[in-house]
């Protein structure tokens, strides 16, 4: 069973940045795709950022030049740094991954709250 482990989130003041990581318990050499959702009481869950194992990403419109995600194969790791953070960026973050070699298993983390105070 593949698991998915966030950590970084918190209570950061508006303006701030934060960093998440998500750790892989499987390589993620032979990944399809690896980011980060977010999910507020009542909505859906909305991506926020995406990353190819060609290191191609996508953003949601409402984090372009705020955030980053990336990756280190090394670790099994993905991390999404967030700059210039906002009370609407309050949310729980949870961590996605898909592998090439089972490409409609999709896996989640267990989510880290991000509360931004204004």
């Amino acid at each position: 069973q593949v698991q998915l482990v966030e950590s970084g989130g918190g209570l950061v003041q508006s303006g701030g940045s934060v960093r998440l990581s998500c750790v892989a318990s499987r390589s993620i050499f032979s990944i399809n795709a690896l980011g980060w959702y977010r999910q507020v009481p009542g909505k859906q869950r909305d991506v926020v950022a995406l990353i190819s194992s060609s290191s191609r990403t996508t953003y949601a419109d409402s984090v372009k030049g705020r955030f980053t995600i990336s990756f280190d194969n090394a670790k099994n790791t993905v991390y999404l740094q967030m700059n210039k953070l906002k009370p609407e960026d309050t949310a729980v973050y949870y961590c996605y991954a898909r592998w090439s070699y089972d490409p409609l298993m999709a896996y989640w983390g267990q989510g880290t709250q991000v509360t931004v105070s204004s």
